[in-house]
């Protein structure tokens, strides 16, 4: 029994040995070289846009302006929205000056002021309205932009407000047009997700892969337009007046 079972146990050690020599299972005595990177969220984002769906939309290489070849980085991508507030944005000067500043003047002046204001319809930390001619993964952001009340699909690149209004600007001053406009922040994550791979014959089998990669979009509110114009930049609209 016992010369029987060293024989087997030669057996077994030739049987490694010429594995090694051929390469045939030096794959299988290593630990798997599938294990997810940590990646950064440029990286993360890049393999979000070229993922086969995008926030359960099916694409094509084609999509992101990959050839066949190319094939996708990452099975699944999506947006998940964590928070979102709304908020004053900057004020600007919205007008030119209107002055009543003539040596002579006694009376206020009647002044007809136009003012137009534009912001940015959204700005994201990883993705933008200028990502792509079809607004690239910022137009993926749009079915949970255009859940908040009164916002525009975020592919729009721009919003405006304004008016022309009557004032009178007194004596010895200055007249001009200052508007704050009211913001939206939406704050989430792009979870792009590999799918497990069971392995095959030649490839070692591999765990899900998941990566993480926050985003914060920022745009202003906006109004409903009359008549089917397009929406208009919520804010408020001051006159300010100035020493001459």
């Amino acid at each position: 029994m016992a010369k029987r079972r060293l024989r087997n146990r030669k057996v077994r050690y030739v049987a490694i040995g010429a594995a090694l020599a051929t390469g045939g299972a030096v794959v299988a005595l290593l630990p798997s070289a599938n294990a997810a990177e940590a990646k950064t969220p440029d990286q993360i984002m890049t393999m979000c846009e070229r993922s086969a769906v995008v926030n359960g939309e099916q694409r094509t290489v084609e999509d992101f302006g990959g050839a066949f070849a190319d094939g996708f980085q990452a099975d699944n991508c999506d947006f998940v929205e964590t928070n979102f507030e709304t908020f004053d944005g900057p004020t600007e000067k919205a007008s030119v000056d209107f002055p009543n500043c003539e040596p002579n003047a006694t009376d206020p002046a009647k002044v007809s002021i136009t003012w137009s204001s534009t912001a940015a319809q959204g700005q994201g930390k990883y993705v933008s309205t200028q990502q792509g001619a079809a607004g690239g993964l910022f137009g993926f952001l749009s079915g949970s932009w255009t859940k908040h009340k009164g916002t525009l699909d975020m592919t729009v690149k721009s919003a405006t407000a304004g008016d022309t209004e009557a004032r009178d600007v007194p004596v010895g001053k200055v007249l001009h047009m200052e508007f704050t406009p009211k913001l939206q922040r939406m704050t989430g994550e792009w979870r792009v997700r590999i799918d497990a791979d069971p392995g095959s014959f030649a490839v070692n089998p591999s765990p899900e892969q998941n990566f993480v990669a926050p985003d914060v979009v920022e745009g202003p509110v906006i109004l409903p337009g009359a008549a089917g114009a397009p929406g208009v930049v919520d804010g408020t609209s001051k006159a300010v007046l100035e020493d001459c």
